[in-house]
């Protein structure tokens, strides 16, 4: 069972994690940048995690034909989105 102390820890973990990318290559990237980099320190924090999951769209029970994805999911419960500018 997921408990709020969980999920409080694991965002803390994550947010530490994209703290850590952002320190390490900086700012005005392209998102896929941010995104590859976020892998790698999640992997190396032993954070399990998918990529690019296809979400179902379901409007009122009927699912429709989206192309709606997560950038990330982590550890089946916390879903990362990923949003990068250029200032």
């Amino acid at each position: 069972m997921v408990t709020q102390k969980y999920l409080d820890e694991l965002t803390f973990n994550v947010i530490g994690a994209c703290i850590e990318v952002h320190k390490a290559v900086g700012k005005g990237l392209l998102e896929n940048v941010y995104h590859q980099c976020l892998k790698e320190e999640l992997r190396f924090r032993n954070i399990n995690f998918f990529t690019e999951m296809k979400v179902p769209l379901i409007y009122k029970g009927k699912e429709l034909n989206a192309d709606l994805k997560c950038d990330l999911l982590v550890e089946n419960c916390l879903v990362v989105e990923l949003k990068a500018t250029s200032e």
